[in-house]
């Protein structure tokens, strides 16, 4: 099941993921998963919140570059290998995945992947009886 996810530009300066954060924090928008990638000029913080149209709304108004990206979340065990089983069902059926970011918290991992067509890996997933996360479970996580 798709979820929304928050891509927000931001440039290498300290301070700038701490008005990200504020801005969110202010508006009663919780941050449920988060991950960033930086190079030299600007980083990319992808997030998933409790509300992504409020924030999205919360940080155009700060004037922060952000946009919504469609992702997919599922669960596996938190046991060595299960991650390469599921990723193995993807790459089978030939579906490419841009960017992934996880945490495990017990016994299971919590996945969210970007995958660069959505249908087929919502379709693979649920044939392999992979557990989809509801956009609703993933943004109360």
């Amino acid at each position: 099941m798709k979820a929304k996810q928050l891509s927000i530009f931001l440039e290498n300066k300290s301070g700038r993921l701490t008005e990200v954060t504020e801005a969110l924090g202010e508006a009663g928008v919780n941050l449920s998963a988060l991950s960033i990638a930086d190079n030299s000029d600007f980083g990319i913080l992808r997030c998933i919140v409790s509300d992504p149209e409020k924030a999205y709304k919360v940080l155009k108004e700060k004037h922060f570059a952000v946009k919504i990206t469609d992702v997919i979340g599922f669960v596996c065990p938190n046991t060595s290998g299960s991650l390469a089983m599921v990723l193995r069902h993807l790459s089978d059926n030939g579906i490419f995945i841009e960017y992934m970011y996880s945490f495990a918290n017990g016994d299971v991992a919590h996945v969210v992947i970007r995958p660069t067509d959505l249908e087929a890996c919502e379709r693979v997933l649920s044939e392999k009886k992979v557990e989809l996360m509801a956009a609703s479970d993933l943004y109360q996580l």
